[in-house]
Order: C-alpha cells, then structure tokens, then sequence
C-alpha cells in the first residue's frame, strides 16, 4: 500500500490517498480538486471511492469535483447522509464559503463492518459516531484513517449538529484502542500518532 497526505486542505484538514496496485481511495476531500488529480496523474492511479470519514464542510466541500472528474464512487455512513446533503447542518451556510458547491448524492451508505476491496487488500469501515452521527475510522493493515474521531493527543469537538461527547469517548474506547499499539492514525487534521501512544497519553480519553 502506498499512501499520500494532502494536509493544507479547509481548516487544515487532510486527504489521504492510499493506494493498491493501480486503483486508489480517496479519503476526504478538504483539499484542492487539482492537488488531489495531480497525485492521480503523476502515479497513475484510477480512484474507485472517494470515502468520506463523516458530512461536515471541511471533508466534503470537493467531493462533486473530483467525484466529476474521476467517476470515483462517493462513500458515506448512512448517519451522516444528512449532514452531507445539508449546508446549513454541515457548515457550509455558517462558514459563508462563496464557491459553487457541486453536490452528488452518495453512492454507497455505508454501515459499521462493511469491507470495501481496493485491489488484493480490504478497507474495513468501523463506526466511531461521537464528532457526528455517522462518523467512522477505516482501517487497512496498520493504518487507521479516524476523520474528526481521535487526534494526536486530542479528540473531535462534539457541540456541532449529533454531536455526543458520551458516544465519542465510547468509539475510541471500544472500537479503537481496542487495536494493536502499532496501528498508525491518520487524522482529518494534524499528524499523525499511534493507537498505543494515544490509549496511553490522549488525556481526553
């Protein structure tokens, strides 16, 4: 698996590109529509999913155009369809964002356990709601993509739309530092850290 960060998306938000062979995921789309087709051309990677790790602004605002550009299929929890389709609930309208949002409605509600094939390997989706309703991590090998769940020493804020600190704490407790200590997490924003370095230090937690 290769992987590719993009971190000077909306808010700081990363996209990570992971790759199999010749197909890819993207995995968020805060960043730059033409960044993100750069890493494709120069690797020559054909995106089957653009996955969203949950409906806010800051990860989805250039799904439309990448999804327009790369046919990839738009993945999504089923909890947050709502909070994708709707500005006013994902911060679109509050954030004032003044660019044309080009919006298509998902191609796959995913749900807690769904395993997506990219080549020989899985992505394993795993439901981690707390930051929003239909928040998740996706997991493949040693790496773990936890959106707005679990940061370097930090957590995902809970005051915004389905927002539940209670049901945060128990995805990271339950779900995720239930992994090995050598998992590296890659977050929505910020570097990265470790499973094992989190469960011991994350003082939120």
């Amino acid at each position: 698996m290769e992987l590719t960060v993009l971190s000077n998306g909306v808010f700081g938000s990363n996209t990570y590109i992971i790759a199999n062979g010749n197909d890819c995921a993207i995995i968020d789309c805060g960043n730059r529509p033409e960044d993100v087709l750069k890493v494709l051309k120069e690797k020559e990677l054909r995106a089957r999913y653009i996955i969203l790790t949950h409906g806010h602004v800051d990860h989805i605002l250039y799904a439309g155009e990448i999804k327009n550009e790369t046919d990839a299929l738009i993945c999504i929890h089923n909890d947050d369809v709502q909070l994708y389709s709707n500005p006013v609930l994902n911060g679109y309208d509050l954030f004032g964002f003044d660019i044309d949002l080009l919006h298509f409605p998902p191609d796959c509600r995913l749900k807690d356990g769904d395993k997506l094939p990219l080549g020989d390997k899985v992505l394993d989706i795993i439901h981690t709601p707390g930051h929003s309703p239909g928040g998740i991590s996706i997991l493949c090998d040693n790496m773990l993509f936890t959106g707005d769940t679990l940061f370097q020493l930090s957590i995902g804020r809970t005051d915004l739309f389905g927002g539940s600190l209670k049901q945060l704490s128990e995805s990271i407790k339950n779900k995720l530092f239930t992994l090995d200590d050598e998992v590296v997490v890659y977050p929505g924003h910020g570097p990265s850290t470790t499973i094992g370095f989190e469960r011991k230090n994350n003082p939120y937690v």
